[in-house]
């Protein structure tokens, strides 16, 4: 697949963050509101104004190197909810990857595939 697509990807993804308000409503060291076992790793919200797949607003992960240039995305498959979705991450270091990554593939039920930029 030639370069120029991938580019013209990562540079939308940049534009839709750039021209939307980032909004934390889950904290790093929060718990899940319906899970409280379930603890997130990094800071996560949601770009307002815009729509994902679940008709809320497109999920964003922002680590501590924070930055509003897009440094991977995070494709997830929830078969009890049976959605897909994409979520954004900005200013992730390696290990907040990592940790992102093994929070979206913690149960049989839930699976991520991390896209990362080259």
């Amino acid at each position: 697949m030639p370069s120029s697509i991938n580019e013209a990807f990562w540079e939308a993804i940049d534009k839709l963050v750039s021209e939307s308000r980032i909004v934390i409503d889950r904290p790093k060291g929060s718990q899940h509101p319906d899970f409280p076992s379930i603890v997130y790793p990094v800071a996560y919200g949601y770009l307002s104004g815009t729509t994902s797949m679940d008709g809320n607003g497109i999920d964003v992960w922002v680590g501590s190197a924070f930055s509003r240039t897009v440094g991977a995305v995070m494709c997830t498959i929830d078969l009890l909810k049976k959605d897909s979705e994409v979520k954004i991450l900005l200013g992730c270091t390696s290990n907040e990857k990592a940790m992102i990554y093994d929070f979206h593939n913690h149960s049989e039920n839930m699976k991520g595939l991390l896209i990362t930029r080259e």
